[in-house]
């Protein structure tokens, strides 16, 4: 059963949607966006610092208690187009904590100034810097939510063609993979869904700029997902993109990936972000956490002097 939380942050979510019959200006929601998030603190005991990671701008998110040979390398949702360290930073440090690890946060490039492939170049290029500065790939877990999810399987496919050591594992939650729409959960979750709308999805043509939104490494959802490493897949029942994150999913299994799926019944597009006032993000962010370790002590990552 749904917690009263939920209820009611629900009906803040649907009175948001409602009330905004057409979307403001991208570089307006940009700004409200970052507003909305500056007033959010980090959790006691946790620390950020920037960084340019392979030219990159991110953050290093770390809870105090966690070593510093492990590292969630987490990439930011927002469509593509919005969406920072600011915007994210809090949600990474609550799931760092749960996984025992620090966080890297990456800025990366976003359209429309800097279509595809700049995002998944920023991605690898920071992913690179981490195995440079002598952090072994089976101490990494990499992350992301809607865009930042698809992204992060975009990013584990480029860098298995490229012959980079892949990390432990990948978390995407929520994860947009189809930029092509053809999800039918677009369609049957319009009504059910408290947060997104069609509208939401354009500025994903903005990223997708003049190539076929069906690339495997723009819509990984085509990718050819063989030897990936195991997969840690969050659904939401009532989001609009539920069958973005069930899809490829189940591509990834028949191509042999070890993937765990979990779809968490009356929730909507990222909940996590919530956590943890919500209940039912508060256990999504626990799953990831118990999912993490796990994967890496089954990787049994060599500890080598930390960036």
């Amino acid at each position: 059963m749904p917690s009263l939380q939920s209820y009611f942050q629900r009906w803040i979510l649907s009175y948001n949607k409602s009330s905004h019959s057409a979307p403001a200006p991208l570089e307006e929601q940009r700004a409200a966006w970052e507003e909305e998030t500056s007033r959010m603190r980090l959790p006691n005991g946790v620390l950020k610092q920037p960084v340019t990671a392979g030219g990159v701008a991110a953050e290093w998110i770390h809870p105090q208690e966690a070593p510093r040979e492990k590292v969630l390398f987490y990439l930011h949702g927002g469509a593509y187009v919005m969406g920072s360290c600011n915007t994210h930073r809090n949600m990474a440090a609550h799931m760092a904590r749960a996984c025992g690890m620090r966080a890297l946060l990456l800025d990366y490039r976003l359209a429309p100034e800097h279509p595809f492939p700049a995002a998944l170049d920023d991605a690898v290029a920071a992913y690179h810097w981490l195995l440079c500065n002598l952090i072994s790939a089976e101490n990494i877990v990499i992350a992301g939510d809607s865009a930042g999810g698809g992204l992060a399987l975009a990013t584990l496919v480029s860098l298995r063609d490229g012959g980079y050591p892949l990390p432990a594992a990948g978390v995407c939650l929520t994860p947009w993979t189809d930029l092509a729409g053809t999800a039918e959960s677009l369609e049957t979750r319009v009504k059910a869904d408290p947060k997104l709308t069609l509208q939401d999805l354009v500025p994903g043509r903005h990223y997708v700029g003049e190539n076929d939104p069906c690339h495997p490494l723009i819509s990984p959802l085509y990718a050819d997902l063989r030897g990936l490493p195991p997969l840690l897949i969050h659904g939401a029942g009532d989001d609009m993109l539920l069958d973005d994150a069930v899809r490829v999913a189940e591509r990834a299994k028949a191509a042999g990936v070890d993937v765990t799926l979990e779809v968490w019944k009356r929730m909507w597009h990222v909940f996590h972000r919530h956590a943890p006032k919500l209940p039912e993000a508060r256990r999504a962010v626990e799953s990831i956490g118990t999912f993490a370790r796990r994967r890496l002590a089954e990787a049994g990552g060599v500890v080598g002097n930390a960036a």
